[in-house]
């Protein structure tokens, strides 16, 4: 099992021409006979291996005869006097066979090649050199790559690290751990292009590697290789397999094919497609190629080694190489997905690891995916769920009438129904050639979406496009709330994701025209994610003033009135967020409808009380702005929230801004431990606990208190995290007074669901509240989160004037 690679996602990347210098020695392109992998760091210090070594290789159908024919080593950067070392050979090369070479040995290294095919003595360089497979046992005499170009006894030529003599460019620098090898039969005399960096895996003519291991590879089907559960019987074993190329990868570090086998069995669990992995080299190879592959059978897990994985495997073969039988051979069907194709229920249920139970395909969404694995399918007309991101990545439904928005969105209502709908998308074609579609949720892809199913640490599950539907613009417009009327207060809640003057003036200038025209600039606003006046620079700075200076002579800058802001410096690198930020909540208030009620005494670590006031049914803050129990262990590396204490018309309201710790550490909904852990909920519980029982002090003393209580509480409306703040009644969500698939302000992996919320003491009547969909369902977004706000009438109890 491979260790976790980086995989750049949806980044197809154009392949230039690299123009060279020197002329490249350019005979024929070898169809037969050819040289397969070179090492010279035998019995180097680090080395494992004792030898230097050449193997060679035959694409060809008939064996080779070799007999009076050589291999020879120039050094990388030869003089007039340099003589080309021959090393002669005999026997044959079988046809799609191998051929090993002995050279020279080192005083270090542990592990013996296998039994050579032929033995020579050349002391290799480990980093750059040149050999030749020569059809006589003559020494060469070119020194140059245009006269070895023009020399017709050069059957083979490979240049690697600093050659000079080369064809086209030479490979990359090897070392005494690394060689140079063709990962498939293909010569297309760029020697850069042919061959890959990578551990040395000498092969003889009997299909030996070091230590003995592996005669000739077991021949087996796809469908055999991939079995009827989440990982393989064969995992490590060496086959070899045949099928069509369907799609390849020719991007970022994780290139490699698709192969499918066009005659499938009749078990639906086990699946008929395959990726074979070549690292960061792209495979010679078209869609529609019929191909013969040899390579071992690995369970690749992307984000872990395998003890401590919480993603599922995908089966893969590695260590490749291959033989093309024949091109231009018709793909195998996609499988269209119809809204009833994928089953409904997401996954089963064990407690635990679901990779040892049977696929039911029929079942769960995951197993069905996983039975289709390396196979193609197609979603028609598929309408986009989770609107492209940096990643140039997107979530489209297969169900299109699942937990519904009126806007298109697909939501997120509950534990047992994860969306099964979903499914993400990525491309396979080059951008420069189809670039990715920038869609918002309610957009579609019409026509058809086709590629192979693979499998993503960022989405699960994935589609690797090799065709795109048509982008469909669905017209999803940002809404705009109202402004308040008459005697109503306004507040909202805007987690504006790590705002600093760092940032962009463009982005400073959407945030603010969001507060002045989509918010209907609120009386108070509660901030989220505000960092200090350094951002991201981890300098000891804590003070934010300059940051929300920025955001507030921005709004006025627009047309909005001038807010002023409350907030807490926060102790250094103590709440959490992106390192150096020192990231916290504030508050924005416009002074023209509200006053803020300033008691000193306030800071990082001293935690605000509420005391009975003078007046029954008074609830006294002690400090304002304030902090809830800052120094209790629920607020670990986490921020604290912030409790303000406002007058309207004379009337007292009690605002408390929240950003909860977030859901890192969560294991994945599509991941192999169903159902997940939600690791990150236990603070989060423990932070809820600490702000209902502070809400239930002022609630105790004031039944008729107007408090607000609202933020990021990263959690939904249905979570115990959500029960406990509003345990005991003192709080009311109301979320909860919207239709279940309008509860939604954020949108992940394609399913929208509800992390901000605003709750509200119990005596706050015919509360208006909105959530402004203004970011979340769209590409380009000022923030991840959409804004949400409620407006109210607060009541007081008259107390005499002190």
């Amino acid at each position: 099992m491979r260790t976790p690679r980086l995989v750049l996602l949806g980044t197809a990347l154009s392949l230039g021409v690299v123009a060279v210098a020197a002329p490249a020695a350019t005979a024929v392109p070898s169809a037969g006979a050819m040289i397969a992998e070179v090492y010279g760091g035998g019995g180097n210090s680090g080395a494992t291996l004792t030898n230097d070594f050449i193997e060679l290789g035959n694409a060809g159908s008939t064996d080779v005869s070799l007999a009076g024919w050589s291999v020879q080593y120039l050094p990388a950067s030869a003089s007039a006097a340099s003589p080309w070392q021959v090393t002669p050979l005999a026997g044959a090369l079988g046809a799609n066979g191998r051929y090993l070479v002995a050279e020279g040995a080192g005083a270090g290294g542990t592990v013996a090649l296998p039994t050579p095919n032929a033995s020579g003595n050349i002391p290799m360089s480990a980093t750059g050199g040149t050999v030749a497979l020569v059809n006589t046992t003559t020494a060469l005499t070119c020194k140059t790559a245009a006269d070895c170009a023009a020399d017709a006894r050069i059957v083979d030529l490979v240049g690697y690290g600093a050659a000079v003599v080369r064809e086209t460019t030479p490979t990359p620098a090897t070392s005494n751990t690394t060689s140079a090898a063709r990962p498939a039969l293909v010569d297309t005399d760029n020697n850069s292009a042919d061959f890959v960096i990578g551990a040395p895996t000498p092969t003889n003519a009997a299909g030996e590697t070091p230590g003995g291991g592996g005669p000739a590879p077991t021949p087996a089907k796809i469908n055999e290789i991939q079995g009827a559960g989440h990982l393989s019987a064969m995992d490590g074993v060496k086959v070899s397999t045949t099928g069509v190329v369907t799609a390849v990868r020719a991007f970022g570090s994780s290139r490699g094919f698709w192969l499918q086998d066009p005659q499938a069995d009749a078990n639906p669990a086990t699946s008929e497609g395959l990726f074979v992995f070549t690292g960061s080299t792209t495979p010679n190879l078209a869609v529609g190629d019929a191909v013969t592959v040899v390579g071992t059978v690995d369970e690749f897990y992307p984000d872990a080694a395998p003890a401590s994985s919480v993603m599922l495997a995908t089966t893969e073969l590695t260590s490749a190489t291959w033989t093309v039988n024949s091109s231009g051979n018709a793909l195998p069907a996609a499988e269209v997905l119809t809204p009833t194709t994928v089953p409904n229920a997401y996954a089963p249920s064990p407690g635990g690891s679901i990779e040892a139970l049977p696929l039911d395909p029929s079942a769960f969404a995951l197993d069905f995916y996983e039975s289709r694995e390396g196979m193609r399918v197609q979603v028609d007309n598929a309408r986009v769920v989770g609107a492209t991101t940096a990643f140039n990545e997107v979530f489209v439904t297969t169900k299109p009438d699942q937990n519904r928005s009126a806007r298109g969105a697909t939501v997120y209502t509950g534990y047992d129904d994860s969306n099964s709908g979903r499914l993400q998308v990525l491309s396979l074609i080059p951008f420069a050639q189809r670039p990715f579609p920038q869609a918002n949720v309610g957009d579609t892809l019409a026509g058809a979406t086709a590629g192979p199913v693979d499998f993503s640490r960022f989405g699960g599950y994935v589609l690797q496009a090799t065709q795109l539907g048509d982008h469909v613009s669905g017209n999803l417009q940002p809404e705009v709330t109202r402004a308040e009327r008459g005697g109503e207060l306004s507040v909202a809640t805007y987690n504006v994701e790590n705002l600093s003057p760092v940032d962009s003036q463009a982005k400073f200038d959407r945030l603010a025209r969001a507060i002045i025209t989509n918010l209907a600039t609120p009386d108070i606003l509660s901030l989220e994610e505000i960092q200090d006046n350094t951002g991201p620079v981890n300098d000891g700075v804590v003070a934010a003033d300059q940051t929300l200076r920025k955001f507030s002579d921005t709004i006025v800058a627009l047309g909005g009135p001038r807010y002023d802001w409350r907030q807490i410096d926060p102790i250094d690198g103590q709440d959490g967020g992106q390192p150096g930020g020192n990231i916290r909540v504030a508050f924005l208030f416009n002074p023209a409808r509200v006053s803020f009620v300033d008691k000193p005494g306030g800071d990082a670590v001293t935690p605000i009380e509420v005391t009975q006031g003078e007046f029954p049914f008074q609830a006294k803050l002690s400090i304002s702005p304030g902090r809830i129990e800052p120094g209790d262990e629920a607020w670990e590396n986490s921020r604290k929230p912030l409790v303000g204490e406002f007058t309207f018309r004379g009337k007292p309201v009690v605002v408390v801004t929240n950003h909860f710790n977030s859901k890192g550490g969560d294991q994945p909904l599509f991941g192999r431990f169903q159902p997940p852990n939600r690791s990150s909920e236990v603070q989060r519980l423990k932070q809820a606990a600490l702000v209902n029982a502070f809400a239930r002090k002022i609630t105790d003393i004031d039944p008729f208190a107007n408090l607000v209580v609202l933020g990021d509480i990263n959690d939904f409306q249905f979570s115990p995290v959500m029960a406990k703040l509003t345990e005991g009644g003192a709080l009311r969500a109301l979320i909860d007074d919207l239709p279940v698939t309008e509860r939604y302000s954020y949108v992940f992996q394609g399913n929208a669901q509800a992390l901000d919320h605003i709750t509200v003491s119990p005596f706050i009547f015919r509360a208006d509240y909105d959530i402004v969909h203004i970011n979340a369902e769209f590409a380009d977004q000022a923030s991840d989160h959409d804004p949400q706000v409620v407006r109210f009438h607060p009541t007081s109890i008259p107390w005499p004037s002190s």
